[in-house]
């Protein structure tokens, strides 16, 4: 069982870089979810895909996670965050995919509301932004239950299996996750207790169309930023799970 290197964690899952040595495990992992990940999102599945996505993640404008089962260390999903712009904007766009063996379990909920937290605390961000598409309602489901909320719809947003796809946009900054209790907030504080309900609920979902980096669905998914999403995925649908 791994405890080095995690970022955060949580009762039941850590999150933390993702890392070249991930290579077989995350690949193998997508292979496995092609019925869960369809027609949502595309997510690396050889090692040349794996390399490619890796290097995307330049540690400035997109930093890329997994969120990992502390019981064993095994990846449940992989994370991204895209688009990450600083200034007066401080913003930037979520993606995310669970892998088959984790999905319904609750996992998703609690790992990407540690990548919330980890978003707004280390990185010092005040806003994530998730785009989703109105038919995954998983996915949508995830993201209410983090505590994000629906701005609008954004028609023929990004390029997915052949067609422009109209997206959702769903977002939430650090006053929201302050004052709403939400499952983000939960699963991000040190030492969240299951007993106090402090443990995410089991997601129905699985799949959402973002993926960790919606910007070129052949390499990951999507790219958060939902610039250069022909070939990818969403931003926030990926796999919840």
């Amino acid at each position: 069982m791994r405890e080095s290197g995690y970022l955060l964690s949580g009762p039941r899952v850590a999150i933390r870089h993702l890392e070249a040595e991930d290579a077989d495990e995350y690949t193998a992992c997508v292979r496995a979810s092609q019925e869960l990940h369809h027609p949502w999102i595309s997510l690396p599945r050889t090692r040349e895909d794996f390399t490619a996505y890796l290097q995307r993640f330049d540690g400035l404008g997109r930093k890329g996670f997994v969120i990992c089962e502390r019981d064993s260390g095994r990846l449940a999903a992989g994370v991204a965050i895209n688009g990450i712009e600083y200034g007066s904007f401080r913003s930037g766009s979520l993606g995310y995919g669970a892998f088959a063996h984790a999905a319904g379990r609750g996992l998703m909920t609690e790992g990407l509301g540690l990548v919330v937290r980890h978003a707004f605390d280390a990185l010092a961000l005040h806003r994530l932004e998730a785009n989703v598409q109105p038919g995954n309602e998983p996915s949508r489901r995830l993201v209410r239950r983090l505590g994000f909320r629906l701005e609008g719809l954004s028609p023929d947003f990004l390029f997915i299996n052949g067609a422009w796809r109209d997206h959702e946009r769903w977002a939430v900054t650090t006053e929201m996750l302050a004052g709403t209790g939400g499952a983000a907030a939960r699963t991000g504080r040190a030492g969240a207790d299951p007993a106090k309900g402090d443990e995410a609920r089991p997601d129905d979902a699985i799949p959402d169309d973002t993926g960790p980096d919606h910007t070129t669905r052949a390499a990951a998914a999507g790219d958060g930023t939902g610039r250069d999403g022909a070939g990818r995925g969403d931003t926030a649908q990926s796999a919840a799970g």
